[in-house]
């Protein structure tokens, strides 16, 4: 990102969002304060408004996820929320309604404005591409959002965010007919209902590609020089709007001043951050990563959380959605603030939670289903053989139907056991044995800059049996690359803590976001490199596998229906920040409560950014019932002896809870061979250390067979795959950090 561009985020402070009102919301320091969601009365009439521009004309680059988006959308507004179809209106390249700027608004004003009464639901959906423009008329100061701290800054460049129409340009090409965040204030501000919700899923610089990732945003003028100013028919536009709604220009900047017109609005990425448009399952398929993680987070809400809640889990899940690879951060503003204690979109889900819906029932008894509920990661090894319950409206389960093939999204199976006439269009499935194939592999991209050395590589990597290789343009879990002086600069523009040295070797995101601690120094020989890397690689793809055994692709803030984790301070060292947010070195404590009616056997480990895996729980000497936790009891961890302390230096880590209803011997086994061999038993007074290599992958392999086995031991499974029986096996994760104070 250019010096300009980035002094543009600073100042746009989140752009069209910044416009309307939207500030990011400190998530973390604000989580505790949302312990309930308002009731609510039976709602009104459920409206939406969705559009997604893939194609756009001329120089500005098309994009490859914003229809998927407007799928997404409309499934779980549907399937989940309980709209009417015929009260959901698309905007798209593939519908009779063109994303045309005066078609977008047009439809704005007669299925929103015009129809929407008091009390009924209204949901406003875009992707596509941002920008910026000078605004005739901008906001004095900007809020924005500095390492976790709320400030204002002086608007200097009068600049306001926009929507991009697919037909932005304009004869004058210092204007564009970009849809302003001050158009969209006044567009919320006349619907006569107070239960907004508008969903933006774009960005407003720094756009294009980096590695294998699009990003939505096109730069303000096509040259890219200076600012583009409004177009007059979109100034004409507002001034009509205005005296609608009896404002005069000093009151429509008071009210802006003041936040957003009503409801609630929501932003897919902080104002220094860039939304991706993400490849996923091998590139069958792109979507918003903020959008497509945010409906499957909603398809699998098992209890009702308010707003606050979703987005303290949020936060950071976009990020993890694309392999750790944007950083994109969700950011929302309410009015009334207490907005941010209701239910998403204003509703409770009319449906129970699920992963999958019905699409068709075939003659031959084929069932066609859509998969757009479940994780990326259990989507990427979903397997010929996977089992899904069909649901009835209490959750219960009434049929299953078993997996034949999987394009995309689109699944199709056939009816095993159970009532076949249930499964009808709209049926509810949720994973009843996800089925992971027995050859998972890390998939490592090569980067342009080891271009001299590309077949050497290559050959190295193919002989690795956990790696495999995959072109620099796909969908992939790592990228393997040396340091030129173009990624430290871009290093330094995404606010990397620690710059790897330039010409070390090391691994990168998708997008080239460094994984600082896996390079080395300068001048490394490829063949060493290699050899040094191999147990990472080994480490990261037991931590793939750990996470596609719990289905785990979002951070669900350490709830399930099964088990609860509550990570906090012991005040020995260190201390806590704000919520998951801790100082360098503190010793943490964690908590985990049975949730269930049964006795679960509780493991936790922990997984740090470059890969490395720490079993904190139980211990490798522990007897079986050590790891039992009664129903409705409290494990409290570190137990005596013992302490957990984080990093003294700025990063994150996952931490993960798994619980299982039958004993997990065979995992204990191995945790006890490697612990043999330096791990942490219950009497020793140190904190667990690293696995590395071989013994990650033992440590996970051994779980994944005791799960596949516990789960034969109750249901049918195809001898080709390993079998999660999620009635016997779940997780829960948590993201903590550790920053400077």
């Amino acid at each position: 990102m250019s010096p300009i561009q980035r002094r543009h985020f600073l100042q746009a402070a989140g752009a069209t969002l910044a416009s309307i009102g939207l500030s990011q919301w400190d998530v973390l320091h604000q989580a505790n304060q949302y312990g309930r969601v308002l009731a609510q009365g039976r709602p009104g009439r459920k409206l939406a408004l969705l559009v997604g521009v893939n194609a756009y004309p001329d120089k500005i680059p098309n994009l490859k996820g914003c229809l998927t988006d407007v799928e997404l959308q409309r499934e779980l507004l549907v399937h989940r929320y309980g709209f009417n179809p015929k009260d959901i209106l698309i905007v798209s390249d593939q519908e009779a309604l063109k994303p045309n700027r005066e078609t977008i608004l047009e439809a704005f004003e007669k299925h929103l404005i015009q129809q929407a009464k008091p009390g009924d639901v209204v949901v406003f959906h875009f992707s596509g591409h941002g920008s910026l423009v000078r605004d005739p008329n901008p906001l004095k100061d900007l809020i924005v959002n500095q390492n976790g701290v709320l400030k204002t800054v002086p608007n200097t460049e009068g600049l306001n965010g926009t929507l991009v129409p697919f037909d932005r340009a304009t004869s004058n090409p210092e204007q564009v007919q970009d849809i302003m965040g001050s158009t969209l204030f006044l567009l919320m501000a006349a619907l006569k209902t107070e239960n907004v919700t508008v969903v933006l899923d774009s960005c407003h610089s720094g756009g294009g590609t980096r590695g294998n990732v699009l990003f939505r945003s096109v730069s303000s003028r096509i040259d890219g020089r200076n600012l583009a100013v409004p177009s007059d028919v979109e100034l004409e536009y507002q001034q009509r709007w205005m005296k609608k709604l009896g404002l005069s220009e000093a009151e429509l900047q008071q009210l802006r001043s003041k936040g957003i017109a009503k409801g609630v609005a929501i932003g897919s990425a902080n104002y220094d951050q860039l939304a991706a448009d993400a490849p996923f399952d091998r590139d069958t398929f792109f979507a918003g990563a903020f959008t497509y993680t945010l409906t499957r987070y909603l398809w699998q809400q098992a209890k009702n959380e308010a707003i606050g809640t979703v987005f303290t889990n949020l936060s950071r899940s976009t990020r993890s959605t694309t392999s750790g690879s944007t950083g994109q951060e969700p950011i929302f503003a309410a009015n009334p603030k207490s907005n941010d204690q209701q239910p998403l979109y204003f509703l409770q889900p009319t449906q129970p939670f699920a992963e999958a819906v019905v699409r068709n029932v075939k003659p031959d008894g084929t069932v066609e289903y859509w998969l757009g509920g479940i994780s990326s990661v259990s989507l990427a090894a979903n397997q010929k053989g996977t089992l899904f319950s069909v649901v009835d409206a209490s959750g219960k389960e009434i049929a299953q139907i078993e997996q034949e093939t999987r394009d995309g999204l689109t699944g199709l199976g056939k009816v095993r056991q159970g009532d076949k006439g249930a499964v009808k269009p709209g049926a509810l499935l949720r994973e009843r044995v996800r089925g992971l194939p027995t050859n998972l592999k890390l998939r490592v991209g090569l980067d342009a800059s080891l271009s001299k050395d590309r077949d050497a590589i290559a050959a190295a990597l193919k002989s690795l049996p956990q790696v495999e290789l995959v072109a620099s343009n796909q969908s992939m879990n790592y990228r393997l690359g040396r340091v030129t002086a173009e990624h430290q600069q871009a290093f330094r523009t995404q606010a990397v803590s620690q710059v790897p040295k330039p010409d070390s070797i090391g691994l990168l995101t998708g997008d080239l976001r460094p994984l600082s601690a896996t390079f080395n120094e300068p001048g490394e020989k490829i063949v060493d490199a290699i050899n040094r890397l191999t147990p990472r690689f080994q480490s990261l793809l037991a931590a793939e596998i750990l996470r596609a055994i719990g289905g785990l692709d979002v951070v669900t803030g350490g709830q399930s229906t099964s088990v609860a984790m509550q990570v906090k301070s012991t005040g020995k060292s260190g201390g806590q920040v704000r919520g998951n947010q801790f100082k360098p070195g503190t010793e943490i404590q964690i908590q985990v409560k049975n949730n269930t009616r049964k006795d679960l056997f509780i493991g936790v480990v922990s997984i740090g950014s470059a890969g490395n895996l720490r079993v904190l729980f139980p211990y490798w000497d522990a007897p079986d019932d050590r790891a039992r936790v009664a129903p409705g009891q409290e494990l409290t961890l570190p137990e005596a002896g013992v302490t957990f302390p984080l990093s003294k230096t700025p990063g994150a880590l996952e931490v993960i809870t798994f619980a299982s209803v039958q004993p997990i011997r065979t995992a204990l086994a191995a945790l006890r061979t490697i612990g043999e061999r330096g791990g942490v038993s219950s009497g020793r007074g140190v904190s667990p250390t690293p696995m590395r290599g071989d013994d990650t992958l033992t440590a996970v392999d051994a779980l994944l067979g005791n799960v596949d086995r516990n789960t034969r031991s109750d249901i049918e499974v195809r001898a080709e795959v390993r079998g999660v029986d999620t009635a016997q096996f779940s997780m829960v994760s948590t993201l903590i950090e550790v920053v400077q104070s």
